[in-house]
């Protein structure tokens, strides 16, 4: 039987992890692996207990390389066009995850890899990583969101850098430009990840959504009107029993126990 090319496993109770999973391709994204990532991603949205997404590549060189070079190179426009949107497909439906989703990146993370780490809401970096959208090399800009991704987490100047020389970005450097929140050993990688993961469970489960939500909506609108969305986000809140739980708790001294209702 064939490997299946993406892999998704409840790790702990809410927490899951997709793992992309084509070691002897570096993971490089074709059309059967952004529709097996589609599938998989609305398994995730679809699960009320869901709580975190862990997401990685397989093997010890790539979290994911790039998309199928081989695939596209004989593509005209029109089939250009069509695998540009399911690669958007797939980097949409990661950001509207109602939960936290988190890519863990061992290794070379460049092109379709880079925008599928950046349509996560962090990245975790071993230090092994390697980031960059070296499409212009191929003859073809970025296509599944780099140029606008990359624009928000690193600021217009790298980002047009970045994606006009194609440079590479190693681990460190990644950090110091706000492409990633953290380095660490490649041994640590997915411990991390799991720590982060288990922290984000233990909380409000509503709450954490609704602080995703506001984050993301307020990104693309004025402050006024950003606080204004966060204030129905809070308002919100208290027709939870978790928010009663939360603050009963904390009152108690004790740990919270969320319900997600």
């Amino acid at each position: 039987m064939a490997e299946q090319s993406v892999v998704l496993e409840q790790v702990e109770a809410g927490i899951y992890r997709l793992l992309v999973n084509r070691p002897q391709a570096l993971n490089a994204l074709n059309a059967a692996t952004l529709a097996a990532l589609d599938q998989e991603i609305a398994a995730v949205a679809a699960d009320s207990a869901a709580r975190v997404l862990l997401l990685s590549g397989g093997g010890e060189k790539a979290f994911v390389a790039g998309a199928d070079i081989a695939e596209m190179q004989s593509l005209d426009a029109t089939q250009a066009a069509a695998f540009s949107q399911a690669g958007m497909r797939v980097m949409h439906a990661l950001e509207a995850l109602p939960v936290p989703v988190i890519a863990l990146v061992n290794g070379y993370a460049l092109g379709g890899g880079c925008e599928l780490a950046l349509a996560c809401d962090w990245i975790i970096a071993s230090e092994r990583a390697v980031f960059g959208q070296p499409e212009v090399n191929l003859g073809i800009p970025p296509g599944f969101g780099g140029t606008q991704r990359l624009l928000r987490r690193v600021g217009r100047a790298r980002a047009m850098e970045l994606v006009t020389t194609g440079r590479q970005v190693r681990a460190e450097e990644a950090l110091a430009i706000g492409l990633v929140t953290q380095v660490v050993p490649p041994t640590a990688l997915m411990e991390t990840g799991l720590a982060a993961a288990r922290s984000i469970a233990a909380k409000g489960t509503l709450a954490v959504k609704l602080a995703k939500q506001a984050v993301q909506r307020g990104a693309d609108l004025d402050l006024a009107n950003a606080c204004a969305y966060e204030t129905a986000q809070f308002a919100l809140a208290f027709a939870t029993a978790d928010q009663k739980e939360g603050m009963r708790a904390f009152l108690e001294k004790r740990p919270a126990r969320f319900s997600g209702s």
